[in-house]
């Protein structure tokens, strides 16, 4: 009988024991854990415009959180922007989100460095009960006034089609900059001059654009403060020829085979309806593909001098012509010819129109064999429907390197090249860029001006 008191005793105290301990270790782990909340901003930029509005969030994975504080140092004063209790207790780990307004202006604050300050707590019984604390500072920059645009070259004359040369200077580092035609964006290059805050952008007014387009140079500082600023310019109107395109039953069995397009099944005329697809939605995805080609151009002009043409070719096609296609005396579709056809003798070698780099060597829907040079600032060129490439991605080239043969891949009814100029995004005439004189004067006389007004 006292064997089984004695027992019942020690089970007693082990039980008690046991959950005094296990107590402790839950105090121990979960209420006097020891792990600080977390904070993750979304500081994009280190700089705070006129108005701007933070985003963050905060929490704690173990005992939750309690407290959120942000403020902003400057001159010596602290500002509170935010300060706020999480209420729910334990438990509520979950990450939360904030945003908070900054404006300077309504906090009598002056444009100059400042500090940020982000306080959160938790629930954790550390710290006399305070909790655990997380505690970060940024310095950032109040900026509220927009950038300054001056603009150094003179005259810009620009035709339908055409390219321009902007040249232009900005009073602090800027995010963005480059000339608006429109809404077309250009965006401009530092580098070619010892003063790094002066730009160039090669701008195009692109074929189907009015002369009446308003053109303007734009430039986003890192504070998010946009200016724009006008410059002298004309544009000029053109006219593109027209012509009409006859497609053949022949030229159908023949070509649409070398395209891999869905969808022609169950028309009445399933290479017909492969053709239309063909010459319109490839051609707007083939597109796409040379602008996300162009938009990796090269900071630094590689070319020099005027562009160099196929050698003793007769041109068959011109820039911006209005195609109008027809089948069986039906017009079945209007596209626009954004480039120069030349034609030579059969599989003619094809030299590089200017020194730059191969940024494309590969097949390209209707373009068929393709090589693209980039030759800095925005500006390439392109050499279609090749028989053969002579050259591979990223190497560089000089003027009159051969890179391919002429041919009749893609959408090629014979052989010969398709040589297209881009500015960026937009398809410009070649044949200014034939053209010594016009480069002389559009391009490095405007740049000699302004060398020779900063000296």
């Amino acid at each position: 009988m006292k064997t089984r008191r004695s027992n019942f005793k020690l089970y007693l105290i082990g039980t008690v024991v046991l959950g005094l301990v296990g107590v402790g270790i839950w105090l121990a782990v979960v209420r006097f854990e020891g792990e600080k909340p977390t904070i993750d901003i979304d500081l994009f930029r280190a700089a705070i415009g006129p108005s701007q509005e933070l985003k963050f969030s905060a929490g704690d994975q173990k005992s939750g959180l309690r407290k959120i504080w942000i403020g902003l140092v400057k001159d010596g004063r602290e500002h509170v922007l935010l300060q706020k209790n999480i209420s729910g207790g334990a438990g509520r780990v979950k990450p939360k989100t904030f945003s908070v307004k900054i404006d300077p202006a309504a906090l009598g604050l002056s444009d100059g460095k400042a500090l940020l300050r982000m306080v959160a707590w938790d629930y954790s019984w550390r710290d006399w009960g305070k909790g655990n604390r997380h505690y970060i500072e940024k310095n950032i920059v109040i900026d509220t006034k927009p950038p300054r645009i001056d603009v150094l070259s003179r005259a810009h004359n620009i035709s339908q089609g055409g390219t321009g040369l902007v040249i232009y200077r900005l009073s602090e580092s800027c995010q963005e900059s480059g000339v608006l035609m429109g809404d077309r964006f250009f965006p401009g290059y530092s580098g070619h001059f010892k003063d790094e805050s002066i730009f160039m952008a090669f701008a195009a007014l692109g074929h189907d654009q009015k002369t009446t387009t308003k053109v303007a140079v734009k430039a986003l500082d890192h504070a998010g403060n946009q200016a724009r600023a006008g410059f002298p310019h004309y544009l000029k109107r053109r006219r593109f020829k027209k012509d009409t395109i006859n497609i053949s039953d022949r030229f159908l069995k023949w070509k649409m085979p070398e395209f891999a397009v869905d969808g022609e099944a169950g028309e009445p005329n399933p290479l017909l309806a492969k053709f239309l697809k063909v010459n319109g939605d490839l051609r707007r995805a083939n597109y796409e593909q040379l602008v996300a080609v162009t938009a990796r151009s090269a900071g630094e002009i590689y070319w020099e001098g005027s562009f160099a043409r196929l050698p003793k070719a007769a041109r068959k096609a011109g820039f911006a012509e209005q195609r109008t296609y027809r089948y069986k005396n039906k017009t079945i579709d209007r596209q626009v010819h954004l480039g120069t056809d030349l034609a030579s003798i059969a599989q003619s070698k094809v030299p590089a129109a200017n020194k730059g780099k191969v940024v494309l060597a590969d097949s390209l829907g209707i373009y068929g064999k393709t090589v693209m040079i980039d030759h800095g600032f925005g500006l390439l060129s392109l050499y279609s429907h090749l028989s053969r490439i002579d050259v591979s991605l990223d190497q560089m080239v000089e003027k009159n390197e051969i890179i391919g043969r002429t041919g009749l891949t893609g959408m090629a009814g014979g052989d010969h090249l398709h040589f297209a100029v881009m500015v960026h995004h937009t398809f410009v005439n070649p044949v200014e860029w034939w053209d010594a004189n016009w480069i002389m004067h559009n391009v490095t006389d405007k740049i000699k001006a302004v060398e020779n007004e900063l000296q």
